[in-house]
């Protein structure tokens, strides 16, 4: 952890924000943050661009932004790169993903078609849906790793970079838990020698990105850095990990709703949950074994913050139901519908319909921006594990060993911030007021 409160190395110097899976969330973030440095947008969804931290009372009227309050690198300062199966360029693949309008891509379009992608590590194993040409070979699976290893090194001289960050935007893999070979970093190693068919490639990612002294945060529902292997790793490199599942869409509104709930002790009897898309993420999905990965994660989220052990008459019997539909006509536009039955005073019933027409990707692009942010910061103050304060962007927290996840999104946010004051030799905030000792 950091010595000293407010001891935080300076962000100069350029950051490289390197991304395994070049397609509509990266390009919508990368298409995002030159446009707002161009001036074209605002960065909505960001709070490390657009939110504010309220410091000491509420009546000394101090609430700077986040930016102005902790030493993060500037949107200027930013560089991109990537891997992805296909070898299109950023604006290809944007145009592809048909997430951001062709006048909105026409403004940056000669920064995005830049914007190529290196040859990724792909086994179709583990992403079944997809038929990946713009891929390494390699005598091992530690060649594989070798060969990111290379790649970041060659794009750390080529871009000036002073820090680089990795943060995974690529495909849902299929569901896997850990096994012998993910249990010490000696035998994760030996597995890569051995090309051990239980290591995934977003796993060798993480790898290259720790060996090469660059935090990891894991975007997808995958099994990458929550094991004790790379657990290991990262403490040993002394480097920030994070992760898992951006949180976006249908758990976003569960996370909002659910805590308004137990705070008003409300029981709930079912919570239904269907999603209609049709982007790559909704073919990859398609997949029965891809699907389990993202219901796993989806699946948790009530459990915690229901707390059914704790509330046994209002949470013990509840009937939580997710599926995912690919539909191509809907493309990034996924469509989440939830049917919500609650019960309250003498156990009278009552439903909730939710219609969520969100947009996957809007949603994922900032907290793309927020997490490579967070976790230069991070590794600049010298803490390095598991980064629990960050759990605010993930649909399933990664936690130190022992403890449950905390997925209320109000005190996810509390503690991100109390992290941030923290830093900073500022008071926490408790809400406890001082006119008890008055």
């Amino acid at each position: 952890m950091n010595k000293r409160p407010g001891d935080i190395k300076p962000a100069t110097g350029k950051l490289g924000v390197l991304i395994p899976g070049m397609g509509a969330v990266a390009t919508t973030f990368i298409a995002g943050v030159e446009a707002i440095r161009k001036g074209h947008a605002k960065p909505i969804g960001s709070l490390t661009q657009m939110g504010t931290i309220r410091l000491g009372k509420r009546t000394d009227g101090r609430s700077p932004a986040v930016k102005d309050f902790v030493p993060l690198s500037s949107l200027d300062d930013l560089v991109f790169g990537g891997w992805d199966v296909y070898p299109d360029s950023a604006y290809e693949a944007a145009k592809k993903a048909g997430v951001l309008s062709n006048e909105d891509l026409a403004k940056v379009e000669g920064f995005l078609r830049g914007i190529k992608p290196m040859p990724a590590v792909f086994e179709p194993e583990f992403v079944k849906k997809l038929n990946g040409t713009h891929v390494k070979k390699g005598k091992s699976k530690l060649d594989l790793a070798e060969q990111v290893m290379a790649d970041i090194a060659a794009f750390k001289k080529e871009h000036g970079c002073e820090r680089l960050v990795m943060v995974w935007c690529g495909s849902t893999e299929v569901y896997r838990q850990a096994v012998g070979v993910h249990q010490t970093l000696a035998a994760f190693e030996q597995g890569l020698r051995d090309s051990s068919p239980d290591i995934a490639p977003s796993q060798i990612y993480a790898y290259a990105a720790l060996k090469s002294g660059i935090p990891y945060a894991n975007g997808a529902p995958n099994l990458t850095v929550d094991f004790p292997a790379m657990i290991e790793l990262a403490k040993k490199m002394n480097l920030p990990i994070c992760g898992k599942d951006f949180k976006t869409g249908q758990t976003l509104m569960k996370t909002i709703l659910a805590p308004g709930f137990k705070a008003r002790l409300l029981g709930l009897e079912g919570w239904y949950s269907t999603n209609i898309l049709g982007n790559r993420d909704g073919e990859v999905l398609d997949d029965p074994e891809s699907f389990k990965s993202k219901e796993v994660s989806k699946l948790g989220v009530l459990e915690h913050i229901l707390q059914p052990h704790l509330y046994k008459d209002l949470y013990s019997n509840i009937h939580h139901v997710v599926r995912i539909n690919y539909y191509p006509p809907r493309g990034d536009n996924k469509e989440g519908w939830d049917n919500i039955d609650i019960f309250g005073w003498m156990g009278y019933p009552m439903q909730i319909k939710i219609d969520f027409l969100c947009r996957d990707s809007i949603l994922a692009a900032p907290i793309v921006l927020d997490l490579a942010l967070f976790m230069d910061l991070a590794q600049r103050v010298g803490f390095h594990g598991i980064q629990e304060w960050l759990s605010f962007y993930f649909k399933s927290p990664m936690t130190p060993e022992g403890l449950y996840p905390e997925h209320d999104l109000f005190i996810q946010l509390m503690k991100l911030k109390n992290t941030l004051r923290h830093l900073r030799g500022e008071e926490l905030i408790t809400h406890l007021g001082t006119e008890y000792y008055d």
